[in-house]
């Protein structure tokens, strides 16, 4: 239900006019409802208004949009959003080139003015719902052009200056770059990809010289050459970086070795995040043998670490070697299509991360036969402290989830449980469904279809088929779905959500549990 507050601040937005004027005399504490109404409406004139009038310091757009007892969180992802984004980092350089125009003129400055832009927390998972989607690449170009365009236009006015004045073009660069009392920070996570990657680094390189000083918390890149890789880390405040995401790089354990000497200078670097890197440790050569240790030992020099995903990483047999160095416990695993053994698991429920992790990701490993045991008694290790369990496609069966659930039981502070795409019966599933409804802080859970509703039972299917869903019976679906959201509603659990639906039933980030 909305708060009589936020009824009252969609009102007002509704007429743009009237709350213009009225603007100077709004209180201050009012502006982030306000901001929140305008953002759900999609009222890019009020908006720009509010930004360029903001009151405080700070402009946290995730925390403007967060939920509480009274509203739902915004999802940014939701159609037109990303016009209001667009929005609001155009207010943002409107209202600092205003004051950087009121500083020239000799005008005292505004005493409430703006001085951190915090747009983190804005991730899209490479998925592009529709064309008016927020799509983190095309977020990190704005960005970039508008740090760079605020730069050009100081150079270009300070060269004017310059000529009248018969001076030199370095002079002008460098009066461009002295330091002045209006400044805005402007922290964000970044994707950089060959699409994204030359304007990003131009908006690093110049980032010292204006008044806008971008900054970044995460870094995710796809597909970047060593030497790119290597030129963006350089570029990097190292005192604000906290997440490393290098995907479909292909550098092997030699790129990685050549890579990891740079994050070192990032003290405050929780995770690290490598998947479809081209590692494969099942057959080494001795030369392939050093480069494992040395990576290996490379990743113990980060002091910070809380997070490590390996995904589509070969590493049958040496997760102890990769892990036992390491300077503190993990909190969250990501071991995603690892083709782990029997060993790796055993070392994991006997090592000091298990009575740390909150986070663990086994999908794509086969978790019957031989490694269900110590599957198990990993689970059972880690049941006091994990948070968030994915064994999607393991092979999972109803026999291996009747082995299971008595250890899920124990998983008392579980909130997250994927396993989807695998073999499950619908009674498997509902008895799954009955045996998580005493899991209190259980929120989310990815099922997979039932095998009975596939159109031909007799094949098993191909869950890497995107054709897939052709092959069920989408009635029969539909009135399963019905049937377990019953079942919530008699337990009293419709706080949980079971859905088959990965795209908008996205999980949480670790370092947003």
């Amino acid at each position: 239900m909305l708060s009589l507050a936020f009824m009252c601040s969609r009102q007002l937005v509704s007429d743009h006019r009237s709350l213009r004027s009225a603007l100077p005399l709004i209180p201050d504490e009012l502006y982030p409802l306000l901001f929140r109404a305008a953002f759900l409406d999609k009222d890019m004139l009020v908006l720009q208004d509010l930004v360029q009038r903001w009151p405080f310091s700070v402009l946290n757009l995730q925390r403007l949009l967060q939920g509480d007892g009274h509203h739902r969180p915004i999802q940014l992802f939701e159609k037109e959003n990303r016009l209001c984004v667009h929005t609001i980092i155009m207010s943002v350089m409107a209202h600092l080139k205003e004051e950087i125009a009121r500083q020239k003129e000799g005008q005292p400055l505004r005493k409430k003015r703006l001085r951190l832009l915090d747009m983190t927390g804005i991730h899209d998972n490479g998925l592009e719902l529709d064309p008016y989607t927020m799509s983190l690449c095309f977020f990190t170009i704005v960005l970039a052009k508008s740090c760079i365009d605020i730069v050009n236009r100081q150079i270009e006015e300070a060269v004017q200056v310059s000529k009248r004045r018969r001076g030199l073009l370095d002079a002008a660069c460098s009066s461009a770059a002295d330091c002045s009392p209006v400044f805005l920070e402007l922290r964000a996570d970044l994707f950089v990809n060959s699409t994204s990657y030359a304007i990003l680094r131009e908006a690093l390189l110049v980032g010292n010289q204006g008044p806008l000083h971008l900054q970044c918390r995460d870094i995710r890149a796809e597909e970047l050459s060593l030497r790119s890789t290597v030129g963006l880390l350089e570029l990097l405040n190292p005192a604000s970086l906290r997440q490393i995401d290098l995907r479909f790089n292909n550098l092997g354990l030699p790129g990685l070795n050549a890579l990891l000497p740079y994050m070192r200078r990032f003290s405050r670097l929780q995770s690290l995040k490598l998947p479809y890197s081209n590692i494969d440790v099942r057959r080494l050569s001795a030369t392939a043998e050093e480069d494992l240790q040395n990576f290996a030992s490379q990743i113990c020099e980060l002091p910070a670490l809380k997070e490590l995903n390996l995904g589509s990483a070969r590493l049958s047999g040496r997760l102890q070697q990769l892990l036992r160095g390491l300077r503190t416990p993990l909190e969250s695993l990501e071991l995603a299509f690892c083709y782990l053994l029997p060993a790796d698991l055993y070392y994991l429920s006997q090592s000091s991360h298990v009575s740390s992790l909150k986070k663990l990701d086994l999908s794509g490993n086969n978790l019957c036969d031989v490694l269900l045991q110590p599957f198990l008694q990993l689970l059972d290790c880690a049941s006091t402290s994990l948070l968030h369990l994915d064994v999607m496609e393991c092979k999972l069966t109803d026999s291996a989830l009747s082995a299971l659930t008595p250890v899920l039981r124990h998983c008392r502070s579980l909130r997250y449980l994927g396993i989807f795409y695998n073999p499950l019966s619908g009674q498997g599933i509902r008895t799954l469904l009955q045996s998580s409804l005493h899991l209190a802080d259980l929120q989310l859970v990815i099922y997979p279809f039932p095998m009975e509703f596939y159109l031909n039972p007799t094949v098993q299917p191909d869950f890497s088929n995107p054709a897939l869903n052709g092959c069920i019976d989408h009635g029969q679906v539909a009135g399963f779905q019905a049937e377990l959201q019953e079942a919530l509603v008699r337990a009293q659990r419709t706080d949980m959500v079971w859905t088959t639906d990965m795209v908008l039933h996205r999980p949480p980030e670790y370092l947003s549990l």
